[in-house]
């Protein structure tokens, strides 16, 4: 197997913590299955901004490009919030997936039997929880135009935000979403807001289309907002989602708090299959930089060992070494490591360093 060349971007807050466990425990699985990797670090968000005077340097960009694999911690803080909107730290993370064509986000909500109790849902509704929510991540109302605020005629001000989608930008999207449920139990429910928008229409519209492709697959439909009721009410009811940027943000934030924490849970940004056979992709925790805890060593850094397998399962073509680190990490688990986001009380919290210690020696045994 060829070298296969990671770009690590540990970002702002605890973002740096979290990535020295990740690539230490990607490190020692690789080793084991005979993965070579090389890894390169560089800055985005505010600590770019700080070197480079803007939160994506044009440099990081092309080492994006050239990499097999992205690895983001967190970027964000509040010592940047008086920065222009366009030079702050989020927005060198809306560039990176903007400019990489990262147009389809994998946002997996699964809940280890031995952390049910940690979830606000009573045990029974979360326990074996195993959901995938693909977001479309490169339209939509982020990205839509026209888009600002503006003083009318008589003084007051209006916000614009402009919701738009093509047909062909559903269509890449569901594809993947049809894909991994093929994968997976088989059933994908397309979210939109049909009843009220007009692009929700097309959405449905395409996403039924191309369903015909996929017999096997059963897909059904739903309402964004009575998908968020089920999503609390009925959460095991879900195999694959597929919706749109606004409300893939909010459903899969909702998915992710019914395993307990956000600590747990990696995410991957996918772009198209490249000519040499590539699939460009950043992978990140779907927590922030949580900058109120950096630097004490409470971050769980799980959610970043994740998101490192899931590098490993689609853009390194290396199955085996995203199973080792996820079997690691279920066995650390299974051991009885808890960092403070879900520990319950009386159980021993461990460090940031000591959680990656935990999984390392499980990866070692093995």
């Amino acid at each position: 197997m060829s070298e296969k060349n990671i770009l690590a971007l540990s970002g702002d807050g605890i973002g740096p913590e979290i990535m020295d466990m990740a690539l230490d425990v990607l490190s020692a699985a690789a080793k084991k299955t005979g993965l070579s990797i090389k890894v390169e670090k560089d800055d985005i968000g505010g600590t770019a901004y700080d070197r480079y005077g803007v939160p994506l340097a044009d440099e990081t960009l092309d080492k994006a490009r050239d990499a097999d694999a992205v690895l983001l911690g967190a970027v964000g803080g509040p010592q940047w919030d008086g920065v222009e909107r366009a030079l702050r730290p989020e927005a060198g993370l809306l560039r990176l997936r903007k400019d990489l064509d990262l147009f389809a986000n994998l946002r997996p909500a699964q809940c280890v039997s031995v952390l049910a109790d940690a979830s606000s849902l009573r045990p029974e509704l979360v326990e074996g929880l195993d959901i995938m929510i693909v977001r479309e991540l490169t339209s939509g109302v982020y990205f839509g135009q026209p888009r600002g605020i503006e003083t009318l005629a008589d003084g007051t001000r209006r916000g614009v935000d402009s919701q738009t989608y093509t047909e062909a930008e559903i269509e890449r999207v569901c594809h993947v979403a049809f894909d991994i449920a093929g994968k997976r139990g088989g059933r994908l429910v397309s979210v939109e807001k049909a009843n009220v928008m007009e692009t929700g229409v097309l959405w449905r519209e395409t996403a039924t289309k191309i369903g015909i492709e996929y017999p096997k697959i059963e897909l059904s439909h739903m309402y964004a907002d009575n998908c968020a009721m089920q999503l609390v009410r009925e959460p095991k009811q879900f195999d694959v989602i597929v919706t749109d940027n606004l409300f893939g943000d909010i459903l899969s934030d909702c998915a992710a708090m019914l395993t307990g924490s956000l600590g747990m849970l990696p995410s991957a940004s996918l772009g198209a299959k490249r000519a040499d056979g590539r699939v460009p992709g950043v992978y990140e925790p779907v927590h922030g930089s949580a900058p109120d805890i950096a630097g004490t060593g409470a971050a769980n850094p799980l959610a970043m060992i994740l998101s490192s397998a899931m590098a490993c399962r689609y853009s390194l073509n290396a199955s085996d070494c995203a199973t080792l680190i996820e079997r690691g990490v279920e066995t650390a688990l299974a051991g009885g490591a808890r960092t403070a986001d879900i520990a319950k009380p009386g159980e021993d919290v461990l460090t940031t360093s000591r959680m990656g210690e935990a999984v390392l020696q499980a990866i070692a045994d093995l």
